[in-house]
């Protein structure tokens, strides 16, 4: 028997690669002589570009960068000399896992270092960037990205304003270009389609979790239409909004202002990228999985999209998941995990727990030698 074993991350407790070496363990001790691949997947949240670097093979860089708050940190991006792409995540230096809950000071959080790690493989040769956007802690417009690239903010007296400065976005009053600014292109992976302005814009979805209260969303989103009018300005083209704009602080908008760039949703790109369709052709089980499914997952989301390969090729797949709103989706089997408490010290352990639990059930049911559901 062949299984492709390719879950998604499970959000807060086990990474997808975490997952695919649990799931695949337990069935290799069920089905000891069975041919197991492991594929983890993403869609363009919090570590795709991590997993495009270890699933590809591509080299590893590391370099000292500076967290959201401008602390030393020691960052990473893929490197691909053949084609001379970078692969990174903004969440590898500007994550909001990096800050515990009193860090997350909007209005001083900053993407500079993910700047910086741009900036290392521009000067390695980089002349195309894929940058994943998912889990990022900042709601700056990517201006501390471009400040690392080359494009100046100052502020009413014509000075540079610093990294990391409190208020940095409201003390910007102009913007000025090196004519150094490196000839690259953006490649921006995103999971969400949300705008940069508006109702369910940057601000007003994202910014509660990034810090913003509630109260100060409005203001927040001012500056930012302030700040992004000005950098329109010295574009000195056209702009309108579009789907993707607001994810990650409006990263996606700011680049687009001085750089090539095009947006990629979803788990497509990925699938494409690592040859997902011809691993489902070989195999005759396939085993995903993310923390919940939910009315979203079939708007492009990893699992959703596996499905749909996986029924094109006429084979079977299984989805672990909490919850019970995958069960009319067509999956062949839904093994559901129990509800977690996440305000429990100890909710990582219990999650691991039943992840292993439900697994080793369904295999002593012989799920995999049964038909239908």
């Amino acid at each position: 028997m062949r299984f492709l074993v390719a879950p998604n991350a499970f959000k807060e407790t086990l990474t997808a690669q975490e997952a695919a070496r649990e799931i695949s363990s337990l069935i290799l001790e069920a089905y000891p002589k069975a041919e197991v691949l492991q594929q983890p997947i993403a869609d363009g949240g919090d570590g795709t570009c991590e997993l495009l670097i270890d699933s590809l093979g591509f080299e590893k860089i590391y370099h000292p960068t500076l967290n959201p708050i401008g602390r030393p940190i020691l960052g990473f991006y893929g490197w691909d000399k053949e084609t001379k792409r970078a692969f990174l995540d903004v969440s590898t230096a500007s994550g909001i896992g990096l800050l515990s809950s009193d860090q997350k000071i909007p209005d001083l959080t900053s993407t500079y270092g993910t700047g910086i790690l741009i900036q290392s493989a521009i000067q390695r040769g980089a002349k195309e960037i894929l940058l994943g956007l998912g889990g990022s802690a900042t709601v700056d417009l990517g201006v501390g990205i471009l400040s690392a690239l080359g494009v100046f903010f100052l502020d009413k007296n014509g000075r540079e304003i610093p990294a990391f400065s409190p208020g940095y976005l409201k003390r910007i009053s102009h913007v000025q270009l090196s004519p150094q600014i490196p000839k690259v292109r953006f490649t921006l992976l995103c999971d969400v389609k949300n705008p940069l302005l508006g109702e369910l814009g940057a601000v007003k979805v994202f910014g509660p979790q990034k810090g913003i209260q509630v109260e100060k969303l409005l203001d927040f989103e001012q500056q930012i239409q302030r700040v992004h009018e000005l950098l329109i300005k010295k574009k000195k083209s056209s702009w309108s909004d579009q789907p993707g704009f607001g994810a990650a602080g409006g990263i996606a908008a700011g680049l687009d202002c001085f750089f090539p760039t095009q947006i990629k949703f979803g788990a497509e790109y990925f699938f494409e990228l690592v040859g997902i369709k011809e691993s489902v052709e070989k195999a005759d089980w396939i085993i995903t999985g993310e923390g919940k499914y939910d009315s979203q997952s079939n708007q492009g989301k990893g699992c959703f999209e596996l499905l749909k390969l996986t029924k094109a090729s006429n084979k079977k797949i299984v989805l672990i998941t909490s919850g019970k709103e995958a069960l009319q989706e067509g999956f062949d089997r839904v093994l559901e995990l129990p509800p977690l408490d996440f305000t429990k010290s100890d909710f990582r352990l219990k999650a691991l727990s039943n992840f292993q639990k439900v697994i080793q059930g369904s295999l002593k049911g012989n799920i995999f030698e049964t038909n239908g559901p």
